[in-house]
């Protein structure tokens, strides 16, 4: 799965690697180097605009943790971060949203813990692992509106919108961290990806990749980003790895 990510890439930046969008200033979020689930989360998307009727590219904040429409409250999105790419399409949670809902998430990288067994005078904890390709990795997400019928219609908190990151079978160097990897969307597939109009199962799925073919990077990190408290640039600096798993060295941390 993939559970914290980094997200420090501006809407500036972001203009320049995918083109125009339209987006908020005042909804920009800050950098972020432990993205946790239940944060917004900034995401690109294209909707219909109700005014000119053209699809529009846009930039959101949305909110990790997908909650269906069809759900009873959001309590469960804490639950459905990750959307699995082999049954996503049939999944009554994810098959609207991958039909005619479909994002990207941009992110520097992500991590993933192994365990590390007691040893003397250590007790047993969780080593923590940064993957990273050093570019910006468009995760392939959905994305979803769910209405809270306790509030009016004209109230700001009356619409929720959500949103998952599909993932895979983890090959090459994620491999050895974890059994699921995010997916990605390439740049030169992302109108395609986006396109709301676009929904052949078979098709969308052709446009899936694993971070860059799977060779990612792999650094090991500083507990700290065990703590969804802990946040900073520091939380990507290079630690002895006690399990042997991280590359000797690696591209510099974004």
């Amino acid at each position: 799965m993939c559970g914290r990510f980094v997200s420090t890439t501006t809407p500036v930046d972001l203009v320049g690697l995918l083109g125009e969008m339209r987006w908020d200033p005042a909804e920009a979020l800050a950098p972020s180097w432990n993205v946790a689930p239940t944060d917004p989360v900034p995401a690109v998307l294209e909707r219909v605009d109700r005014e000119t009727g053209e699809v529009v590219r846009q930039l959101r904040p949305l909110r990790w943790g997908l909650v269906p429409s069809w759900s009873k409250d959001p309590a469960g999105g804490a639950r459905m971060i990750n959307a699995r790419s082999e049954t996503v399409h049939e999944k009554p949670a994810f098959r609207k949203a991958f039909a005619a809902r479909r994002c990207v998430i941009p992110a520097d990288g992500y991590f993933e813990w192994r365990p590390v067994e007691a040893a003397a005078g250590r007790r047993a904890f969780k080593q923590p692992y940064y993957l990273s390709t050093g570019s910006v990795l468009l995760m392939a997400g959905l994305y979803e509106f769910w209405r809270d019928r306790s509030v009016p219609d004209d109230d700001p908190a009356a619409w929720l919108t959500t949103t998952t990151i599909i993932t895979t079978d983890a090959t090459d160097s994620a491999g050895r961290i974890h059994d699921r990897m995010p997916l990605t969307i390439a740049p030169a597939d992302l109108d395609a990806w986006l396109d709301p109009d676009r929904s052949d199962a078979a098709d969308l799925h052709h446009l899936l990749h694993t971070p860059a073919g799977g060779e990612l990077t792999v650094r090991a990190v500083s507990t700290a980003v065990n703590s969804v408290r802990s946040n900073g640039p520091e939380l990507l600096d290079r630690v002895d790895d006690p399990l042997g798993l991280a590359d000797p060295a690696g591209p510099p941390a974004r």
